[in-house]
């Protein structure tokens, strides 16, 4: 089928009306995200079963007709792998598509392999082969080449296709409101915020620091954080994760002292070697004035408690019990990631979950009354903090 290029806003109301009437649609977008904190949206996808369409964002001032599409209930959004898609929309047009039924999860309900790549996924349902060869395309770059929008159309042109095949199944093992709660779920983290004052809980090798070189962690992750998101810098960009750590780690006195970390960029001391330098000092001489009680506690790791590995172990057997109770793969139920962010939220008094305003995964949406009795058994009555 051979796409559209829509790059007015006049074609843009008259394909999103047709769209709008369509009970499914398939998306998808090309981004940029090489310096920046957040993805820089360069292309959208959309295929309607009528309607193959290149919608260039960059060249369209109004894009309301398209938010109202993501926005209408009664149209299905068919994405595969949706999660940065999600963040792209967000960042973009400050919304996430709903409802959305995204293709690899339904596929890995239906035990056709975890985390299944879209080319695969055509390969298997259309039978055909896609030519992957203009992914590191700058999709901010004007123009576009033939061949890059080419390859951006296949990427919805045979979604639709995958969408109808894999619906029917999952609908036939009454799973289609896992499909979609599970995404509702990654768009509410999505758009759930880290608090800055909590960025350090995510710094590696946290647990290693004493409670003022922690304190200074504290000041330093948060400044960081604060400075990408206000000027859309990755993280690493504004200073190295590994040398703030070890900065604080060290409890650095002066610029020259920062310089000399292995592998410091001269051109970040030289930007915010006296911000750094300064927020030490501040962070010290609170640490100094706070009363013993209510300085930071040194950071725990799981693997420090000792009931840990038997309570894992335990959790591992109860997603498995639910996996064969309900015929899916143990994978589609909880990672070991969902269950150690359940037993954090359990045993800390503080952890990036509930910092955030989240419930673990496994007590959340579709996983929620399977889990929550036997969790309730295990562990116990639900942390009230």
């Amino acid at each position: 089928m051979q796409y559209q290029l829509i790059t007015t806003y006049e074609q843009l109301v008259a394909v999103c009306n047709l769209a709008q009437q369509q009970k499914a649609v398939a998306l998808d977008t090309e981004f940029v995200r090489t310096r920046t904190l957040t993805p820089h949206l360069g292309l959208i996808q959309l295929y309607d079963g009528e309607q193959l369409l290149l919608i260039d964002p960059l060249a369209i001032d109004n894009m309301q007709p398209f938010i109202d599409l993501l926005e209408n209930k009664s149209v299905v959004k068919v994405l595969h792998s949706c999660s940065e898609d999600l963040e792209t929309f967000l960042v973009a047009f400050s919304t996430i598509p709903e409802p959305v039924f995204d293709t690899q999860f339904a596929a890995s309900l239906l035990d056709m392999g975890p985390s299944l790549g879209y080319a695969r996924l055509v390969e298997m349902i259309c039978d055909v082969s896609l030519d992957k060869g203009e992914s590191r395309t700058d999709w901010i770059a004007r123009p576009l080449r033939e061949s890059q929008l080419s390859y951006a159309a296949n990427d919805v042109l045979y979604l639709l296709p995958c969408y109808h095949e894999l619906v029917g199944k999952i609908k036939a093992i009454g799973k289609e409101h896992w499909v979609y709660q599970e995404i509702d779920l990654l768009a509410n983290k999505k758009r759930a915020e880290m608090p800055a004052d909590f960025a350090y809980l995510s710094i590696k090798n946290n647990w290693r620091l004493n409670s003022e070189q922690l304190t200074v962690l504290q000041a330093l992750a948060s400044w960081r954080l604060t400075t990408a998101r206000n000027k859309d810098i990755a993280l690493n960009f504004v200073f190295k994760e590994g040398h703030m750590f070890e900065a604080a780690q060290r409890l650095l006195s002066s610029k020259s002292e920062l310089s000399k970390i292995n592998g410091v960029n001269y051109q970040s001391v030289r930007r915010y070697g006296e911000t750094i330098i300064s927020l030490i000092e501040e962070a010290r001489a609170r640490f100094a004035q706070t009363p013993v009680k209510l300085r930071l506690p040194q950071v725990l790791r799981l693997i420090d408690i000792p009931q840990y590995k038997k309570t894992l172990a335990d959790l591992k057997a109860i997603s498995e019990q639910i996996a064969r109770e309900n015929g899916v793969n143990n994978e589609v139920v909880s990672s070991k990631k969902q269950l150690n962010q359940l037993l954090k939220w359990y045993w800390f008094s503080v952890d990036d979950t509930r910092v955030q305003g989240l419930k673990p995964d496994v007590l959340s949406t579709w996983r929620e009354p399977l889990f929550l009795p036997k969790v309730k058994a295990l562990l116990g009555e639900l942390p009230d903090r």
